[in-house]
């Protein structure tokens, strides 16, 4: 078994030197320009894509199905996987990619959205002396400044601030952190910089103060994951490579290699999951890029094979967006058990993790309550005692499952190396392993490389470096200006689409649906706090999108980003993708349930109806008590002992507020425990307890009742949208 550790150089690309005196966006701008006269010489190489859209997953279909021989399939759709179809179709060879779930639906989606070197990394290289670590931080910082380049529109860099709370961690922190920026060389995104104690508190009002000696500052990139490895693999597929998820593969094909005698993968049998149809998929080369589900796969080619992947879970919650400034991020170097912790602002709301646990491999893996409690409290050690770090403000959560590769012997995954590894087998299966986001382009050409070689196929050098991903080629800062000018978008909704889509935003916007107001003209809202819009679900089947979890997790982000939110939009998502694939009632209700399902046990809900439950203690002060009750008999005028929508609209209707019906109805339903249709006194007060504890927040009957309680006299009107909407 041959195991070919990635080791590569840096190429250098323009732009670090001016980072230091331009903003972001006109520091984005020159990077681009002058990344573009570096990258002149790949592009030359790369013809247009052979498709002008992605084709059907249909034509897909029946491409893997009647195409003789494949040069490369691979098995994978993650990011890596993504990027070995790529690279090898931009080679010039016939490449099939089969994923048995939806693209970017493991690992890939659920990252901590950063594309980076690893300052960590770093460290441990330089303490230990650790050559390869080191390679791995340079050549991952190179892959930073080309993902930024390629995929202008889905990412960009994002400043970290790193806390002093001691005065000798501040020149011991500041040597690393300025190591990290020579190590990146040109590929610097802007200079680090310290700050003073009142400056950091300027930048980070919600930063603990007390003890605080001043701050560093770094940069490093962000992105919207599920995006950027969707947009890997449709660039792929509009390449010439034929792509299709939902493809699982039941076993490896083999045939005798008449000129030496050995057995050699020859392809796979896949299955496709929607319709149960199989067919065999036959190929010079077979590559394995399955992520935690390596060792499966190599066990299929031998089953002897030894394990070469220790899985490890991260857990990440979000929370919402006034937890931290809109364009800082926070690093917490070293948590209570030595771990690390960042704490972003993503999509306007803020992203917390992670956590580094040995696991079980799983489909399903789910956020257990130990993990999401441990970050709350290390975030609650960073920030300021005025913000109440609240369990009921956590929106979502989920957990996802790194590939690391390891020793099998070894138990401390906190150790272990995100280096990849190529290991080809006997019967020539070629498995790409470990690694990390944002080296995906470097794993997939070393990847392609050693297949090149063992398969003795016909390609030239890689030229994936500058190719522009889908949406990012005529991507600017400014194009959502023409959304909105042109199509007569919400000004958030247009920026949203152009961060989404890139160029792609216009194919969108003209799918939209006229809302039937003055303003906006077009574009109607899957759910009131988000600028998704019902056009998003038509496009996304057009990006392979067969499932409403498909739809709510990777091709919009709303179940990463609010899971009450997401739910509530979950009907209307699936009467939009039922009238596109003529689904029947029954696969709607299908398709419902199992959404629901993902949401409740993956993206964190079932910890929201944990926080509160018919068994949930009472603990409040007897006069908290009293005043709970006295506003509870507002409602239940009548005495007998609950509410119901009748109660709720009575008093509404005394202070001139409509409320339509299913709205009170869902508002009863978020507190009604036991599901009878009406909320007793000791529900109201288990609610009234979980929300002083922090462990429940935004309840609109709790909001709506004690606005109503404070202008019963004055005829205010009472908000009802949902505050926040934590878990």
């Amino acid at each position: 078994m041959a195991f070919q550790k990635a080791v590569k150089g840096t190429i250098l690309v323009g732009g670090g030197a001016l980072a230091t005196v331009l903003g972001l966006s006109q520091f984005a701008h020159y990077r681009r320009k002058q990344m573009n006269l570096a990258y002149v010489k790949a592009a030359d190489y790369i013809s247009e894509p052979v498709n002008r859209e992605p084709p059907s997953r249909e034509a897909q279909l029946l491409t893997l199905q009647n195409t003789s021989e494949f040069d490369i399939l691979v098995i994978g759709g993650g990011a890596t996987g993504s990027g070995c179809a790529l690279d090898a179709v931009t080679r010039g060879l016939k490449t099939a990619l089969v994923e048995r779930d939806d693209f970017s639906s493991g690992t890939s989606s659920r990252s901590t959205k950063l594309i980076h070197g690893g300052v960590r990394y770093l460290q441990k290289a330089i303490m230990k002396l650790d050559i390869e670590q080191y390679r791995m931080v340079k050549e991952a910082l190179h892959e930073r400044a080309n993902l930024l380049e390629i995929a202008p529109h889905l990412s960009a860099p994002l400043p970290i601030m790193l806390p002093v709370y001691k005065w000798w961690q501040l020149p011991y922190y500041w040597v690393g952190i300025k190591l990290y920026d020579l190590v990146a060389g040109s590929n610097c995104l802007k200079s680090s910089y310290v700050l003073s104690k009142s400056r950091a508190l300027e930048h980070f009002p919600m930063l603990q103060k007390d003890k605080l000696v001043g701050a560093i500052v770094y940069y490093d990139g962000q992105h919207n994951d599920a995006r950027m490895n969707l947009a890997i693999a449709l660039t792929a597929a509009r390449y010439g490579a034929a792509t299709a998820n939902y493809m699982e593969v039941v076993s490896l094909l083999k045939k005798t290699d008449p000129q030496t005698g050995k057995v050699r993968v020859s392809g796979a049998r896949c299955k496709d999951v929607l319709t149960g149809q199989e067919f065999d998929v036959r190929a010079k080369c077979v590559i394995n890029a399955t992520g935690p589900f390596t060792d499966s796969v190599r066990k299929m080619d031998d089953k002897d094979a030894a394990a070469i992947c220790q899985p490890s879970a991260g857990v990440h919650i979000v929370m919402p967006g006034y937890y931290s400034p809109e364009s800082m991020g926070l690093l917490d170097p070293a948590t209570s058990d030595g771990r690390v912790i960042f704490f972003l602002p993503w999509q306007k709301m803020t992203i917390a993790g992670t956590t580094d646990t040995p696991t079980d491999v799983t489909h399903h893996p789910i956020p257990s309550e130990e993990d999401i409690n441990f970050i709350l409290n290390e975030v609650r050690n960073y920030l300021s005692c005025d913000v109440e770090v609240r369990r009921g403000d956590v929106l979502a959560a989920w957990s996802g499952i790194r590939p690391l590769v390891t020793d099998p012997k070894s138990a401390d995954t906190q150790s272990i190396s995100r280096n990849h590894v190529v290991d080809i087998s006997e019967s020539g299966l070629i498995t790409i392993a470990g690694g990390k986001w944002t080296t995906y382009r470097s794993m997939a050409e070393d990847t392609i490389n050693a297949a090149i070689k063992t398969h003795n196929l016909k390609a030239g050098p890689s030229r994936t470096v500058g190719l522009f991903l889908q949406g990012g080629k005529d991507w600017s800062p400014t194009l959502y200006i023409r959304l909105v000018q042109d199509y007569g978008l919400e000004s958030e909704v247009a920026q949203h689409l152009a961060a989404t889509y890139g160029d792609k935003a216009f194919e969108v916007a003209k799918m939209a649906s006229v809302t039937g107001k003055r303003w906006p003209i077009v574009g109607v809202r899957l759910v009131s706090e988000f600028p998704y819009i019902e056009a998003e679900v038509k496009y996304g089947i057009k990006e392979y999108a067969c499932t409403a979890v498909d739809m709510i997790s990777r091709r919009t982000r709303l179940a990463f980003l609010n899971v009450q939110a997401a739910e509530e939009a979950l009907p209307r998502i699936v009467e939009l993708m039922g009238r596109e694939l003529n689904w029947d009632d029954y696969k709607k209700q299908e398709q419902l349930e199992t959404a629901r399902k993902f949401l409740y046990y993956e993206m964190g809900y079932k910890s929201r109806s944990e926080q509160l439950t018919d068994r949930s203690e009472i603990s409040l002060l007897p006069s908290d008590i009293d005043r709970y009750k006295k506003r509870f008999h507002k409602f239940d005028a009548d005495q007998k002992g609950f509410i119901t929508i009748v109660d709720v609209q009575r008093v509404l209707e005394s202070i001139n507020v409509q409320m339509d019906e299913n709205t009170l109805h869902e508002i009863l339903n978020e507190v009604d425990l036991n599901k009878n249709g009406q909320v007793e006194l000791n529900e109201f007060l288990q609610l009234m307890s979980a929300i002083q504890k922090g462990r429940v927040s935004g309840s609109r009957l709790a909001i709506l009742m004690k606005t109503a309680e404070e202008n019963l006299d004055r005829r205010v009107p009472i908000p009802v949208d949902r505050s926040c909407g934590g878990l």
